[in-house]
């Protein structure tokens, strides 16, 4: 078939596999830090069993997404020498530094603490124990920064210029690399999206307990905690939404003719659904008359170059509109908003029936809705990804509005010419073989966690303070020998 001869292409497919797999782990983690460090506060404050125990099985729950999401996001970094060999080379100078700092300064960080929070519970002071879920929480929120300084780079290139040889992009000013023009819009639109993850997550965990008519005080913590969060993080990301988007209407043009499914110059609307025929290059769409163009520019009648347009430009003269992935890109984009939709009724009917003396403990058809709700911002968080990267094409390091003259590079140019497709195909399907095995193995032990509940020992509850409960020689351990051991019985 010409797809597994295609080997752009299969780097691409494989690259974007890896890439979506760990992403699943990813909002989880920052997202769950975020909830476990508030019910390890809780219980350093309260004193209370239960928020102890509902504490400890956070904390279980967030080192098993954090061990797979580490596992995972190592073969990414492999296929840069692999598979991406080329765009390595030019791009080497610039990433250098923001991943090294990943490593250094966010997860050594995330990495030290989370080890007190397992192994230091009753061996350490209460308030440093507190004080060590934060620090881990904000490790994985640093670690997500330098990732999306480089991504942003690919996106807004800054702060460089092109070698002599033209081989390489080599950095002029680090802070104006590090803080091009998408970097903080992402960034804030990244992390308030996977809080919005782990929120869900927590929710759904609620709205099982109660179906299930377990855990009934717990279970609605979790899902006030939850739905707080939830909505607290969403009202942000209207703002950093915004900002992107703005982002992108100054800097990507060609990204947003492909949102729009804009091929000529008009004044952009905004679609509420819709489907691009590409051969024809025509948009038919349920839409708001200049919408978009309210939401980037503030006035209801800008006009903005189409992809016919933007390519007879000397900057954008590498694109084939006809080869422009422009359907797929604007259906992406068009879930995410969708989802989004979805994320705010889910959080509006929690907070009214969820609340205290709230009537969601008969309201099973609302408990199911949550249960399978973190569906909603997994779809947008995944689309959104996929809008940012396709939307890029063809170039995988973009030649933006404000970026340095030269300094772009063409997908099909950075792969490596050693790297065959039957090869790319070999590891995509054992890739695929192991990340299931992983999947499953991570699945059964958050099940058996969360099947567990939040339990604890009343005898040893009332005698400790603070967040100790249990044996505390062997508290971390168990933490530790619960999360690698394979879910089931003991």
């Amino acid at each position: 078939m010409d797809l597994f001869a295609d080997q752009v292409l299969m780097s691409r497919i494989q690259f974007a596999f890896t890439a979506g797999y760990h992403f699943i782990f990813v909002p989880l983690t920052i997202g769950i830090g975020l909830l476990m460090s508030i019910f390890v506060t809780r219980a350093h404050r309260t004193k209370n069993p239960e928020d102890d125990a509902l504490a400890r099985m956070w904390v279980k729950i967030y080192t098993a997404s954090f061990a797979i999401g580490v596992a995972t996001g190592i073969t990414m970094e492999f296929s840069f020498g692999t598979n991406w060999a080329n765009y390595s080379r030019f791009v080497g100078d610039i990433f250098g530094a923001p991943l090294a700092a990943e490593a250094l300064f966010a997860f050594f960080l995330e990495s030290i603490f989370l080890g007190i929070v397992i192994f230091g519970r009753g061996k350490v002071r209460p308030g440093f124990y507190v004080a060590s879920a934060w620090l881990t929480f904000a490790g994985s929120a640093l670690s997500a920064l330098w990732i999306l300084i480089a991504n942003s780079w690919m996106q807004t290139p800054a702060g460089a210029e092109l070698s002599a040889d033209g081989s390489q992009a080599v950095i002029t000013d680090f802070f104006a690399a590090a803080f091009n023009p998408s970097t903080l819009p992402r960034y804030g639109h990244t992390v308030l999206a996977v809080l919005v993850m782990g929120a869900f997550f927590m929710m759904a965990v609620a709205a099982w307990y109660m179906l299930k008519k377990k855990h009934g005080n717990a279970a609605r913590k979790m899902l006030m905690t939850g739905a707080v969060v939830g909505v607290l993080s969403t009202a942000g990301l209207l703002v950093f939404a915004h900002a992107s988007a703005v982002e992108v209407w100054e800097e990507q043009p060609t990204k947003l003719a492909m949102m729009e499914g804009m091929y000529e110059r008009e004044v952009p609307g905004l679609a509420a659904v819709g489907i691009v025929d590409e051969a024809a290059q025509e948009l038919t769409a349920l839409s708001i008359p200049g919408g978009t163009s309210f939401l980037a520019t503030g006035t209801w009648d800008t006009e903005y170059p189409g992809l016919n347009e933007l390519a007879a430009t000397e900057q954008y003269g590498d694109i084939v509109v006809e080869e422009m992935p422009v359907n797929f890109v604007f259906q992406t984009y068009h879930l995410m908003v969708a989802g989004f939709g979805l994320i705010c009724l889910c959080l509006l009917l929690a907070l009214i029936f969820g609340r205290k003396g709230g009537s969601i403990q008969n309201m099973r058809w609302l408990q199911r809705l949550l249960v399978i709700a973190p569906l909603f911002p997994f779809i947008a968080i995944q689309t959104g990804w996929l809008t940012a990267e396709v939307g890029r094409q063809p170039y995988v390091v973009y030649p933006s509005t404000s970026g340095p003259e030269g300094v772009f590079m063409l997908t099909n140019t950075g792969t490596s010419v050693s790297v065959q497709p039957f090869e790319l195909v070999i590891t995509l399907v054992l890739f695929f073989a192991v990340y299931l095995m992983l999947f499953v193995g991570w699945a059964r032990v958050i099940g058996r966690f969360i099947k567990e509940g939040p339990v604890h020992d009343d005898a040893d509850a009332t005698t400790v303070p603070a967040v100790s409960v249990g044996d505390s020689d062997n508290a971390g351990a168990s933490v530790v020998e619960e999360v690698v051991l394979e879910g089931g019985e003991r």
